[in-house]
């Protein structure tokens, strides 16, 4: 089974996100004003920056939950998602996995991503439905992907917390989203979840676009390639890690305050 023939399609080049004077206004709080950013195709992007500074927020409007009260924000050059909603925007390619794991427990872990895959049916005739060769070939491949083959006539319930993470990535990424949203993928896990959850990110970014909203500021200089600082609703420095790291602003408002906390 070659990779080139297993793999989803890897998006390509080209902004894939373009973020204009967004603001998002919660009666009278700004959770994100006049911010500006700009995605990608096949970018693994980490927002970083201190608590209420809009990251999942930003994430909340890139899905469809949160509304922006002004700005645009335009999917693939042309698409304003702020005219959409929710369930239409999963259905434009962009798939969304909060901190909590959304799966159901009391399938099996296969039975989990046939249910991601056959989105378009309801719960009973998608467990009813004959499998295809296909369909079985595809849920392996994705169980490969996300390390839990040998798991896979598993209950979802029994997993671990990594492992459940990883599942529900699965369950997303089986239904092919151009844009994967992730907020906090490697919070509560332990030390070998969290390296297996960044390596998982590289090999994801190999095939999809993805940004993650990050406060482990180890797994971020692990795993990060293009990195996002925000603060007070505003990007305040993008770059890699080596750059974020050496900005004096960066340190004042959060990565000096953070270490001196961690060593304090």
């Amino acid at each position: 089974m070659s990779r080139t023939e297993t793999s989803p399609r890897k998006t390509e080049p080209g902004t894939i996100i373009r973020v204009e004077q967004l603001e998002v206004d919660f009666d009278g709080f700004k959770a994100i004003r006049d911010l500006a950013f700009t995605l990608n195709s096949g970018e693994l992007r980490f927002l970083i920056g201190p608590n209420g500074a809009g990251k999942t927020t930003l994430l909340d409007v890139l899905c469809g939950k949160v509304k922006p009260s002004k700005g645009r924000v335009l999917y693939k050059g042309q698409t304003d998602l702020a005219k959409y909603q929710e369930h239409q925007i999963a259905q434009l390619g962009i798939g969304r996995k909060f901190q909590a794991p959304s799966i159901f427990v009391t399938l099996t872990v296969q039975e989990n991503l046939l249910l991601s895959m056959r989105q378009k049916r309801g719960l009973l005739s998608s467990l009813i439905a004959k499998t295809t060769p296909e369909q079985r070939e595809k849920v392996q491949q994705y169980l490969e992907l996300i390390g839990l083959a040998d798991r896979s006539g598993e209950k979802a319930g029994s997993l671990s917390h990594g492992e459940k993470q990883w599942l529900e990535i699965g369950m997303l990424l089986i239904q092919e989203p151009e844009l994967l949203l992730l907020d906090e993928p490697a919070a509560g896990m332990t030390d070998s979840e969290t390296e297996k959850t960044g390596e998982l990110l590289h090999r994801i970014s190999d095939r999809q676009t993805v940004v993650v909203v990050e406060h482990d500021m180890e797994f971020v200089r692990q795993f990060a390639k293009t990195v996002t600082v925000m603060h007070e609703g505003s990007v305040l420095r993008e770059g890699t890690m080596e750059e974020i790291q050496s900005d004096e602003r960066v340190a004042e408002v959060y990565l000096g305050r953070r270490e001196e906390r961690s060593h304090g």
